[in-house]
């Protein structure tokens, strides 16, 4: 009971905090905007200058809503590939659904020179790209299905997959070889990762496929609890190996692959927030991880894009190298600090 408290009371805590990191990181920018407007923006669809309301409503709120997304959804997906693989170094982007976007991308960027006039410039539009990145990951994830129905090994598929990534990375080497200047800078662009690029269209979308990997997440968590006994024991207690693990894949690549899709592969996040989640919480039932897992993805990925904004300046650092300079250090404090790791 005493256990059930701890978990209210921190839930609690982290939907503050959530929430305080949600109107900080809207508050912050280029332009300097009181937070009585912000407020009176998010209400009542009203502030003193007509520009702050453009500002807050289709630039800062839905890059917002953006990294809520992207950090839960990240963070939840590298939560079920370390439980399906039992390997704290597996992540969203370990089926080389990554790898895939990336690739698909590259043959529309580095590869436009083949394709000519208006097929080049249809191609390097935004949606495009975007169409381009979800064919590569859907290709990876469609062989990464094929070989876990014909695999009983649950690590082969993890190596299978990395195998993958390997491949297309090599594929993506040849063509930046061949690539122009323009063309490499572009690409590397994309790279970097921006959750400012969407509309609430973008968004709409994101979130539909968004929800149906939560959903089928969310389905998941008795099997991902069983699993966590060691695939012989799930067994014995009547878990079908194949059909969880099948569902477990399609949810990850339903979050990583739409995620990395509509903002560019962003690393770190996916690999990390469920460590951080267990050492917070020191347990390994996933109907508190799962939940928690979201949260915490949200608010260090609004605290990433808010310092990445570098507040009262122009610029915007690239949001991959953010989330890696500010959260690799956590993690290896907690894990120094802990001197254990909870899996």
């Amino acid at each position: 009971m005493s256990n059930k408290k701890t978990y209210h009371k921190s839930f609690i805590a982290l939907l503050a905090i959530l929430i305080f990191c949600f109107f900080i990181n809207i508050s912050l920018g280029s332009v300097s905007i009181p937070l009585k407007d912000i407020f009176n923006s998010l209400i009542n669809n009203a502030t003193e200058q007509e520009t702050w309301q453009h500002i807050i409503q289709n630039y800062r709120l839905p890059k917002a809503i953006t990294a809520i997304i992207v950090g839960s959804g990240l963070g939840i997906s590298g939560l079920l590939m370390q439980t399906l693989f039992r390997n704290p170094l597996a992540g969203p982007f370990a089926l080389g659904i990554s790898s895939g976007a990336s690739l698909g991308v590259a043959l529309v960027i580095l590869g436009s020179s083949f394709f000519g006039g208006v097929l080049a410039s249809l191609f390097i539009s935004k949606w495009g790209i975007v169409i381009a990145a979800s064919l590569g990951s859907f290709l990876v994830l469609l062989a990464v299905l094929a070989v876990s129905i014909k695999v009983r090994d649950t690590m082969a598929i993890l190596i299978i997959g990395l195998m993958f990534a390997s491949i297309t990375a090599a594929i993506v080497s040849v063509l930046s070889y061949f690539g122009s200047a323009e063309q490499l800078q572009q690409y590397i662009f994309w790279g970097f990762g921006s959750l400012g690029n969407l509309t609430w269209h973008d968004i709409l979308i994101l979130l539909f496929i968004y929800g149906l990997g939560i959903i089928i997440s969310v389905l998941s968590i008795k099997p991902l609890n069983t699993l966590l006994l060691g695939e012989n024991y799930a067994k014995s207690l009547g878990l079908n190996i194949k059909q969880s693990r099948l569902i477990i894949i399609i949810a990850t690549s339903l979050l990583a692959g739409t995620i990395t899709a509509f903002t560019g592969p962003i690393a770190f996040i996916g690999l990390a927030i469920p460590h951080i989640t267990r050492q917070v919480f020191n347990t390994s039932n996933h109907k508190i991880l799962l939940p928690a897992v979201f949260i915490l993805g949200a608010i260090v990925m609004l605290i990433c894009d808010s310092i990445a904004q570098l507040p009262n300046s122009d610029y915007t650092l690239p949001i991959n190298a953010i989330t890696s300079l500010i959260g690799a250090p956590v993690v290896i404090w907690l894990l120094v600090r802990k001197r254990k790791m909870v899996f």
